[in-house]
């Protein structure tokens, strides 16, 4: 990894995620009634609550409303959660503004054209493996993984592992 890359890696005290795409794989399930199912990734999962006991925030701007995804950040217990969101810059700027945070300080992790004006404000800009390749091309990192199937927790990895306090995190898991 690139020092720079590093250096801004470490900086970060928020990750900011968009879900559809992120931390699912983008598919839109409705059963009967207009029931919805929705896949969440349980690595994504583990590595957002490894994030929160590093100390970091985490936040998820949506542009679906999801009952689901209401559900799952609460289990989770995201910092933010923002939904039926059609400007995520806007929504962007109150998180930052809200915990006092520079974009220096925030990562954000996308799939679309829709996630680029945060993409490119923010200290680290992420893709998943599956993004669009205009997005691809217009961030620091690119996962290896797809969304929904581990992208999430592969970045969360790279920030602590930057922060150099990956191994004190899953310390607990190894007795």
């Amino acid at each position: 990894m690139k020092a720079d890359l590093k250096k801004r890696l470490a900086s970060i005290k928020m990750i900011l995620m968009d879900n559809d795409g992120v931390l699912t794989d983008g598919s839109l399930y409705y059963g009967m009634n207009g029931v919805e199912f929705v896949a969440f990734n349980v690595k994504d999962g583990l590595g957002i609550k490894l994030a929160h006991m590093a100390g970091l925030m985490t936040g998820i701007i949506s542009g679906l409303q999801s009952k689901a995804l209401k559900e799952r950040a609460s289990m989770l217990g995201a910092t933010e959660l923002h939904m039926s969101v059609t400007d995520k810059n806007t929504v962007y700027e109150q998180i930052k503004k809200k915990h006092s945070l520079e974009d220096s300080e925030i990562a954000f992790i996308g799939d679309d054209v829709i996630d680029l004006p945060i993409l490119k404000r923010c200290g680290v800009a992420a893709a998943v493996a599956d993004a669009h390749p205009e997005l691809r091309n217009e961030v620091h990192i690119v996962t290896k993984l797809p969304g929904g199937k581990g992208a999430v927790r592969e970045f969360i990895d790279l920030v602590l592992d930057a922060k150099g306090i990956r191994e004190q995190v899953y310390k607990q898991y190894k007795k």
